[in-house]
Parts: structure tokens; C-alpha cells; sequence
């Protein structure tokens, strides 16, 4: 065993001694002392300065580590957290063991753990699993180092923690580093010489940061680069070092100035010049601030816009969930729609859905891109329909800052930008405006799309599924839908049939809605009728497949019954053919009985049913041959005139 490793375990060891004689107790969850109310605020502004001072780096830090699963804390010298810094999830995790503000990690009050026991020894320790005294500590792995004043005590401790399994001793080393930067700033008599000094102490993590990282001092000079910045801005860091940033970036001092009102800028959508040419990229600017409160530089965070997008369409759903797997439906006529979309899945070309509403058009859309070369890639869904005419054109192809009254400082990337490299989904794309027609269509045939208020052209890379209900063809010849979009739309047309011409389907999709709905409602699949099914089987279902799971959802719900009944309209043929076999009902000499004088036709309809059902001894569906009606239909009628079945 090292040398090393040694002085750990016994660091570790000694720790622990200390524990038992605190009486610190092995299965406590808690820290023993936490601040509350009042007196947490009362603390932090004793604590003020270090806080201050710390703050900057630790965001530094969190700029690199964000979503690696760490979080920063950062304690007084009695272990009282006084700052916490990362990702929510892990955050959220911390606070479910009390390691909030005001909570004290010192090894009195929660054993040994980084905090506590940097603290106890005077310099930095790395404490993982098993090494905390407590157990409900062993899921993490923690790396603490102290920090110093001037007069060389211990003030506060810097500490990064995540799970036991991301466990590095380079994690240390970034802690390390880091108060190291923060020391040398406390250390500071001359601000400009000791903020080079401690970007120097942070260049390794700077460079490990994949986003473009400037730091710059009072007078806009560029102090530290890191060498994604150098690329994503295409020059070289010894050139720029020490040089004024006012060409690539002429609005920092406006930035300076926003810091000096009290204002942020944050994920700001910003303009670089790049060669004689404007780019845009996302811009988090940070204020670098000296013990006297005075602003003396900034640190620059720059992120590729495409980066941010994919960011964006992450954490907000936009992807593809259904592949061609979960598609229910083996019909003929189902199976084909299948087949042909399976096979231009792999395609650039732009699909044309059509069918009724409720056929499971975005289903397919959303199996197709997950079919295709695109499938890690965004898919977004714009319902046409739903979209005010206003603002469809800045939602589908964004807009700049100050195109419009209300527009977002920095402007908006549409659906279009923010779909690049994937898929986008148009639904309802019939009920799109004449004037945007003519602007996607020019999407579609030249691949760039230009910002409400802007002159730019946009590149994208976007396959296009288009989704209707209506009669594209009927809309053309009205004038409301332009033939040179329709034909670049229906490169692949692609219609899905209404369930009602889907054969058995209805019956395998009843059943594997029957499971499903019994799951979700966590109730036993219910035995179903037959009188029920036969309604089911013969119903037309205009709403198609979200109808139909929508009933049997219902039918789950009421075990096995239905609270509304499912009759199919009855049409003018019906009508007029029930109206003729009451008027032709007549005795055995050819004329009107005298029993039909003076009745209605309801009177009539129920005495003529009734005694179909007597003469075919209650065969419904003799009888429902016999009056030319369907079944469901003589069910209702039966119901209505209270005609019992024999």
C-alpha cells in the first residue's frame, strides 16, 4: 500500500475515533445542527464576504460540470453550508438528507465526511462510501479542501460531491485548484496581477469546459482563453491574448454596464464578429468582483446556438416517442400504409399523411423518424390549427429582437431552427394561412428560413412530415391551398383509412386497449357482453382510434358496462326504408288493416317490429335483416319501444 493511502486511512481512522467519542450515532440521517429561519439570514451576512468571494468560481466550476452529477457547497470554518451550487435533480437528492443552508457537516454534528474532516485535519480529503461515518453518507463520494485567509486560518471549506460511483482523484484536484483561486483572490493587493494569477490556478478547468470560456479585465482585454473558445470563434489564443475584444465582441461595455445596474445576462443570443461576417451564439456573461465591491472583469460563456437547441428540445419533450413496434392493426388495408412507410422511412423526402381525425396520423409520423438516420436526432410536432394566424410565421421561423412590440430581447429561434438535423412534424397543415404558404413553401425548396425582422438566411436541415383531415385536392380547387405546396408536400403521399374500413382491426385494437386501459386504471381487465361487443363491432366509429380508446376507457372504468351508448346516425336511406316497410305492412288481401287508422308512425314502427320479432321468434339479426335496418340500430329501437328479445 502507498505511502499515500496510508496517511488516507489513517486520516480516515482518526476520524472516526473522533466520531465515536462525539457519540456520533452510525444510523442518523440528519445533521444534528441546522440553522432555521431567521437565524440562517443572520448568518449569511456574517458570512458575506466569503461568500463573495467564492461565488464566481463556483460557478466557473458548475459551468464545467453541469449534468455530471456533482453538486458545490461551500461551509464557514464550523462546516455550516452556506451555498449550494448544481443541477437540480442532484440538488433535490442532497436536500433529501437536510444538506441544505444553515446545516452543519462538521464531524460533531454528521460524522466524517470531506467537510467536516477537512476542517478537522487542516488540508484537502477526498471521503467515499464506506469511509463516512455514517451509513446514509456511503452513497456519496466527497472531496473537500480548506480555505485560508491571510493570516493562514481556516475560514470555510470548497466541496464537490456526487455519487460513490463517479468517484476520481481529479476531483480533488479541481477542488483543490479552485481554493487555491479563491485564496489568491483573498490574497489580492493588486487586483489586475492576482485575477491573471487565478485563471492561471482554473486553467485546467476552464479548458475541460465544452463551451468557449473569456475572461476579460476592466478594460475589455481578453486575460484567459480556452481552446474551445479559440475554435468556435476560428482564431488563435496567442494572438488574442492581451487584446482589446472590442472587434469581436463591440458590445461588452453595454454587458459591463448591465452589471453595473444590478442586471444579469444570461443565455443571451448574441452577435460575434467572425471574419467580416456576424455569427450568432448563446452568451452568459459573469461579473469578476474585488473585496471592495467593485467590478474589475467578466468571464464570457459561449455555447454554439445548435448546442442550446439540442439542450432545449431535451428538457422539453421534443423527440419521438412511437416506433412502427407499437403500432396495433394488421388489416390489409392498414398493413400496406405500414409497409409503404417502413420503407421511405430512411428517406429525405417530405411524407404527406392524410386521413380523418383520430387515425393516428402523428403516430406513424413519429415512427418514421424513428426509423430513420434521424432518430437520435429532435422531432417537433406544430399543430398548424392551433397556432394563431399572428404568430404562426415567428413560431415556425422565429424572429429578431425588436421585430415586433413584446419580442424577446435577443430574439427567438422558430420551430424550424430548432428542429435542424431532425424532424418536423406539420399537423393539420390545411388549415394554414394563404401568406405562410408561400414562406414555407420557399423553406422547403431552398433549406433556409429567415427570421421575422432579420435578412439572414438561416440554413436548416429539417425532413418535413405534413399531416391533414381535409381534402387537399377540394381546398385546392376553393383557392385556399396553393397546388405548388400541395405537389412539393406530396413528394410521398401516404393515406391512412378510417377504422371503419379496417376489418378485424377494431376487434384487436378493443383488446389491446382493454389490457392497456385495465393497467393504467390498475383494475382487472372486465368481461365484456355480447350484446355489447356486436355494438362495438358494428359502430362506424367517426372518431376513429382515439374514439374507440377513449370508450373503452370508459367501459374499463364502469367494469365492462358503458355509461353513454355508442349508436351509429341513422342515415336518410335508413329512414326512408323503415318509412316503407311500415307503409307496406299490410293484411293478407293486400290492404291497410283498420288497426293503422288514425296511428303514427312511431305507433306503427313499434307494432311492425314487434311482430317481425314474434315472426323470426327473436332472431335479432333475422329481424334487423328483414327490416333492413342494422343491429345496433334495431337494438336502440328496441330499447326505445321496450321490446324485449324472446
Amino acid at each position: 500500500m502507498s505511502n499515500k493511502a496510508n496517511i488516507q486511512r489513517e486520516i480516515i481512522k482518526k476520524s472516526h475515533q473522533r466520531c465515536e467519542e462525539y457519540g456520533v450515532n452510525k444510523e442518523q440521517i440528519f445533521p444534528s445542527k441546522i440553522l432555521k429561519g431567521n437565524e440562517v439570514s443572520t448568518h449569511l451576512a456574517r458570512k458575506e464576504y466569503l461568500l463573495r468571494v467564492a461565488a464566481p468560481f463556483m460557478e466557473i466550476i458548475y459551468e464545467t460540470l453541469t449534468n455530471s452529477g456533482f453538486f458545490i457547497l461551500l461551509t464557514d470554518n464550523e462546516g455550516c453550508i452556506l451555498r449550494s451550487v448544481g443541477d437540480p435533480e442532484i440538488i433535490a437528492e442532497s436536500e433529501k438528507l437536510n444538506m441544505v443552508v444553515g446545516a452543519y457537516m462538521n464531524e460533531k454534528n454528521i460524522g466524517t465526511n470531506a467537510m467536516g474532516t477537512a476542517i478537522s485535519e487542516g488540508h484537502p480529503i477526498q471521503v467515499t462510501a464506506a469511509e463516512h461515518f455514517i451509513s446514509a453518507y456511503h452513497r456519496w463520494t466527497c472531496s473537500a479542501a480548506p480555505i485560508h485567509n491571510n493570516d493562514g486560518e481556516i475560514i470555510g471549506t470548497l466541496n464537490l460531491t456526487g455519487e460513490s460511483r463517479l468517484v476520481h482523484p481529479h476531483t480533488l484536484g479541481l477542488i483543490v485548484a479552485a481554493v487555491r483561486a479563491i485564496e489568491n483572490q483573498i490574497k489580492a493587493e493588486h487586483t489586475q496581477e492576482k485575477l491573471n494569477e487565478a485563471f492561471s490556478y482554473m486553467k485546467s478547468i476552464i479548458e475541460s469546459v465544452s463551451a468557449g470560456i473569456i475572461a476579460l479585465d476592466i478594460n475589455g482585454n481578453i486575460k484567459t482563453i480556452n481552446n474551445w473558445a479559440c475554435s468556435m470563434l476560428n482564431f488563435k489564443k496567442e494572438i488574442k491574448l492581451n487584446q482589446p475584444i472590442d472587434k469581436l465582441l463591440p458590445q461588452w461595455r453595454d454587458i459591463i454596464a448591465r452589471f453595473k445596474r444590478g442586471e444579469t445576462y444570461m443565455d443571451m443570443e448574441t452577435n460575434f464578429s467572425i471574419n467580416g461576417g456576424k455569427e450568432k451564439y448563446d452568451l452568459s456573461a459573469y461579473p469578476i468582483i474585488d473585496t471592495n465591491k467593485e467590478i474589475i472583469g467578466m468571464v464570457l460563456v459561449i455555447k454554439g446556438m445548435q448546442k442550446i437547441f439540442n439542450l432545449v428540445n431535451k428538457y422539453t419533450g421534443m423527440r419521438a416517442y412511437y416506433t412502427f413496434s407499437d403500432i396495433i392493426g394488421d388489416s390489409p388495408e392498414f398493413s400496406q400504409v405500414i409497409e409503404h412507410a417502413e420503407k421511405i422511412s430512411s428517406s429525405t423526402s417530405t411524407v404527406l399523411l392524410m386521413g380523418e381525425s383520430g387515425t393516428g396520423k402523428e403516430l406513424i409520423a413519429q415512427s418514421i423518424h424513428n426509423a430513420s438516420p434521424r432518430k437520435n436526432s429532435v422531432f417537433i410536432a406544430v399543430n398548424c390549427g392551433a397556432l394563431p394566424k399572428n404568430l404562426i410565421e415567428s413560431e415556425l421561423f422565429g424572429y429578431e429582437e425588436g421585430a415586433f412590440t413584446g419580442s424577446k430581447k435577443g430574439g427567438h429561434a422558430g420551430k424550424f431552427e430548432l428542429a435542424n438535423g431532425g424532424t418536423i412534424f406539420l399537423d393539420e397543415i390545411g388549415e394554414m394561412p394563404l401568406d405562410m404558404q408561400v414562406n414555407l413553401l420557399r423553406v422547403l425548396q431552398e433549406g433556409y428560413v429567415t427570421r421575422v425582422g432579420g435578412t439572414k438566411n438561416i440554413p436548416v436541415d429539417v425532413r418535413v412530415i405534413a399531416a391533414t383531415k381535409k381534402n387537399l385536392i377540394d381546398e385546392l380547387q376553393k383557392g385556399t391551398f396553393r397546388e405548388d405546396l400541395f405537389y412539393r408536400l406530396s413528394v410521398i403521399p401516404l393515406f391512412i383509412p378510417p377504422l371503419r374500413k379496417r376489418g378485424n382491426d377494431k376487434l384487436t385494437l378493443f383488446n389491446y386497449f382493454l389490457k392497456v386501459k385495465a393497467q393504467k386504471l390498475n383494475k382487472p381487465i372486465p368481461s365484456i357482453s355480447g350484446e355489447l361487443l356486436s355494438q362495438i363491432m358494428d359502430y362506424n366509429w367517426p372518431g376513429n382510434v382515439r374514439e374507440l380508446e377513449n370508450y373503452v376507457e370508459n367501459i374499463v372504468n364502469f367494469n365492462g358496462h358503458s355509461s353513454f351508448e355508442i349508436i351509429n346516425p341513422i342515415t336518410d336511406r335508413q329512414m326512408e326504408q323503415e318509412r316503407t316497410t311500415a307503409e307496406n305492412h299490410v293484411d293478407k288481401n293486400g290492404s291497410h288493416p283498420d288497426v293503422f287508422t288514425n296511428m303514427t308512425l312511431e305507433e306503427i314502427e313499434k307494432l311492425t317490429i314487434k311482430e317481425c320479432i314474434d315472426k323470426m321468434e327473436g332472431n335479432v339479426t333475422k329481424v334487423s335483416r328483414k327490416l333492413g335496418i342494422s343491429r345496433t340500430t334495431l337494438y336502440s329501437k328496441m330499447k326505445k319501444y321496450n321490446l324485449q328479445e324472446n
